[in-house]
């Protein structure tokens, strides 16, 4: 009979862990009140409190809930394998080696989570693509990365919501602003925060020339209970024909509206509804969500200058180049993480620059 020993002591270690970094003694004691809140018969009369405190329930009750089976399994798993190595039944070890290589899974999954050290990371999170250097190819490129970050949503079974779309002069986009909703949206997409730098035989180059070209991706989560207030005369607002899914009226009526705040150059936009009126409230608390997470950030820049850190990685940096020509590559000028599948990339497959993304953010906070 094999011994498993090794593997369930790991599995064992990394479950101790878990424990930890989930707050598991803490989030036990957290559902006893939230049980309570959720049993109150007056909790919907504050109805948008009573969405915050069943949303916390559900996802804590969920968390906790898998925890517990893993925990479980593990144990289940130590009790069959002392069992059959006393009696020296082989016929245990596949099962053993299945139970074994899930509760590994699963633990690789729920680590991931502990690399979520953001206030925010569990927001949901809004999202801006602007074309910059590169003329039609990098509005070309804009839509690309369009494509892909939507692609990449969809793997998550994320909801996207699109504010604008501002098409190019001949082809691509000129800018786009979408809001991506699900757990770890935020924490995820602060990977994507810079320029991203693509290298290709240009397809609008009648001489078939390579073509460097630029777009940057601006990234803020959605904040619930602002105090902040945007005074009105600081805004300047556009109203236009939504693009858009939504039949002939979108095109024959301008209800789609974009506001910006002129002191800080922030846009927000929203065309989903036939209302302008509508719209301007949806694109006035997206507005709102980014003037504060400014805010924040400014106040946490200004801690870290204090403190003598200055941010390896700002606003405009390069954090990624796409190479299709003369050889494929997609590599994390951050994390020095490469890959060759540069069509898998641009088809949403981000995870190992998201994953290599928030392991580096941790070891250059704790260093």
């Amino acid at each position: 009979m094999r011994d498993f020993s090794n593997d369930l002591n790991d599995l064992r270690r990394r479950v101790d862990e878990a424990s930890v970094y989930l707050k598991v003694a803490a989030g036990k004691e957290r559902m006893i009140d939230l049980e309570v809140d959720v049993a109150r018969p007056d909790l919907w009369d504050d109805q948008d409190n009573a969405k915050k405190v069943n949303a916390e329930y559900a996802r804590l009750k969920t968390d906790l809930e898998d925890f517990r089976q893993l925990a479980s399994s593990v144990e289940d798993l130590e009790v069959l394998h002392e069992m059959a190595r006393e009696v020296d039944d082989e016929t245990q070890e596949p099962e053993l080696e299945r139970g074994i290589s899930l509760a590994q899974s699963k633990l690789d999954a729920l680590e991931l989570r502990s690399l979520f050290t953001g206030v925010h990371d569990e927001a949901d999170a809004i999202v801006q693509i602007n074309a910059k250097d590169g003329g039609v190819d990098a509005q070309d490129w804009s839509e690309m990365l369009l494509r892909m970050f939507t692609r990449w949503a969809e793997r998550k079974a994320f909801a996207i919501e699109v504010g604008d779309i501002s098409l190019g002069t001949e082809a691509g986009i000129l800018s786009a602003d979408f809001t991506v909703r699900g757990r770890y949206a935020y924490g995820m997409l602060t990977s994507e925060r810079g320029t991203h730098r693509l290298v290709r035989i240009s397809p609008f180059d009648n001489q078939g020339r390579r073509q460097t070209s630029f777009a940057t991706i601006q990234v803020w989560p959605v904040l619930d209970d602002l105090d902040v207030e945007i005074n009105e005369s600081d805004i300047r607002m556009e109203v236009f024909r939504a693009s858009g899914a939504g039949g002939q009226h979108v095109n024959k009526t301008s209800s789609a509206v974009r506001l910006i705040h002129e002191p800080t150059g922030l846009v927000a936009s929203s065309q989903q509804e036939r209302s302008q009126l509508q719209n301007r409230e949806n694109a006035l608390k997206r507005l709102r969500t980014m003037v504060a997470a400014r805010i924040e950030e400014e106040r946490e820049q200004e801690l870290r200058t204090i403190a003598g850190k200055s941010a390896t990685v700002g606003w405009g940096s390069q954090i990624r180049s796409y190479v299709m020509q003369p050889y494929q590559m997609v590599k994390d000028v951050r994390t020095d993480i490469e890959s060759g599948n540069i069509a898998g990339v641009l088809d949403g497959d981000l995870d190992l620059f998201m994953e290599g993304f928030l392991r580096w953010r941790r070891a250059n906070s704790e260093s």
